[in-house]
């Protein structure tokens, strides 16, 4: 079964071997969001590099446990994903939420991160205010108060068009999250800010983001981007804030060339 406890936190995950020297990557989900938005671009990348998605605690099957009062707790828990599996190094891919849970790793864990893929993410997403307000319209009235909204921002006008079915599933995907994972994880992200840290990560970096998010647009990336020495920065067209959902194959495309750029001898693009 693809359980682990650790620590105490059952964490839901799935683990693709492959042969080769490619580093693993290891996903991390966006808020409200379980491992299987990881499905299309792990098909796409099986065999070429070893693959790790879960289910970031409060998230999908994963457990709450105490709760979520910071990254660091998601943080933690990747940390002892990590250690469970063996690896030494690894490429860190997250996604929003996630995209902080890789920068918060790296502060921590520096030489262990061969790479970082930042998706639809920033040094620092929204603002108190604004987190307060969705949290308490959660609190008294569910996600699924919410759910719409967070749709629009998820996927494009288009997406909403021509995929009805794949949108209600991943509607029906946010509004089953475990409430007090959500709003913990909200919490979080409200609390979180790496601006400075961003300035001191030294591995190679890519940042990419949705050209339609309206989660955290291209300019908000893009000033992520900036702080990171070295930075790579990319758009993917016709992509909200979940580009694995409805653009995977131009960021898989992304992913395969960056993580190609990490081998001895290849031209860095990082």
């Amino acid at each position: 079964m693809p359980f682990v406890t650790i620590g105490g936190i059952t964490l839901h995950h799935r683990y693709i071997e492959a042969s080769g020297k490619a580093p693993p990557v290891v996903f991390i989900n966006s808020l409200g969001t379980d491992l299987r938005i990881w499905d299309d671009v792990v098909a796409l990348l099986t065999g070429e590099m070893p693959l790790l998605v879960y289910d970031k605690r409060g998230h999908g099957l994963s457990d709450t446990g105490s709760g979520v009062r910071s990254i660091n707790d998601h943080v933690d828990d990747l940390c002892a994903l990590i250690d469970h599996f063996g690896f030494d190094k690894v490429v860190l891919f997250g996604l929003s939420v996630g995209g902080m849970v890789a920068q918060g790793f790296h502060i921590c864990h520096p030489e262990r991160v061969e790479g970082l893929i930042l998706s639809d993410t920033a040094h620092k997403i929204g603002t108190a205010e604004s987190w307060n307000s969705r949290i308490a319209v959660v609190e008294r009235y569910g996600i699924e108060a919410i759910a719409d909204g967070v749709m629009k921002v998820w996927f494009t006008p288009h997406f909403h068009a021509a995929r009805p079915a794949d949108l209600a599933g991943c509607r029906n995907m946010l509004i089953r999250q475990a409430l007090p994972g959500y709003i913990g994880t909200c919490i979080a992200v409200r609390d979180a800010d790496f601006t400075e840290s961003a300035r001191r990560i030294t591995v190679p970096t890519l940042c990419v983001v949705g050209d339609q998010d309206g989660s955290t647009p291209p300019d908000l990336v893009r000033s992520l981007a900036d702080l990171i020495p070295g930075a790579r920065f990319e758009i993917i067209r016709d992509a909200g804030h979940i580009p694995c959902v409805e653009q995977p194959e131009a960021l898989t495309a992304l992913i395969r060339g960056f993580v190609a750029s990490l081998a001895p001898g290849a031209e860095n693009h990082g």
